[in-house]
């Protein structure tokens, strides 16, 4: 097969400018925008600016994975990120997925759950973010180098409460194809604030 880049050019193959099968998707090149948490979803809606900044990173046939999209009201950790559990939310990423769309590109929506990674002011009536486990997390200085994020002590969710977890992720993936068919969803669960949380002896209690 040829690919762009030698059929323009006639030099030897670039991985990454070659095709890929990824699933029922033919991806035109293996260059893939990596979910970057942005903070400028105001009030947790996505704004319009987004539909710019994602419609220039587009290409035909090239995969674009969203920011993290908090799934309900106890998902967010962060300011501004943008959440996808309320129809004001699902309209605000209807012409941003239709800009990525409109220029061949694969849409991939990111929806999470921050767990412990929170504190009682990102927390609806602010109570104590929900977590698989009641310890809490050590101040963590932020990305910019300056500011410390500090972390509220977690509440650890009952047993009984979990359904309602796995709910919130069920209607995200939902509104997330109500959006305009978000070709795919990642889902990531971040109950303990860990990736591997369930190995975590920081973090069981079993």
């Amino acid at each position: 097969m040829t690919t762009t880049n030698q059929a323009q050019g006639g030099g030897p193959k670039v991985p990454l400018l070659s095709p890929y099968k990824l699933g029922k998707f033919n991806l035109s090149h293996r260059v893939v925008l990596a979910p970057l948490t942005r903070q400028r979803s105001y009030g947790n809606v996505p704004q319009p600016h987004a539909i710019l900044y994602y419609s220039q990173r587009t290409s035909n046939g090239g995969l674009l994975i969203a920011e993290a999209t908090g799934v309900s009201d106890t998902a967010q950790g962060y300011p501004d990120t943008p959440g996808i559990w309320t129809k004001e939310q699902v309209e605000a990423w209807k012409p941003i997925v239709d800009a990525v769309h409109a220029k061949g590109g694969i849409f991939f929506c990111q929806i999470w759950h921050v767990g412990r990674v929170s504190n009682t002011g990102f927390q609806p009536n602010g109570q104590a973010p929900i977590s698989s486990t009641d310890k809490p997390l050590t101040p963590q200085i932020r990305s910019n180098g300056i500011d410390v994020a500090d972390f509220s002590p977690p509440r650890r969710l009952r047993t009984d409460e979990v359904p309602q977890i796995v709910n919130d992720f069920r209607l995200a993936a939902r509104n997330a194809i109500e959006a305009g068919n978000l070709s795919l969803l990642k889902y990531e669960i971040k109950l303990a604030g860990t990736q591997n949380y369930f190995q975590q002896k920081q973090t069981n209690h079993l």
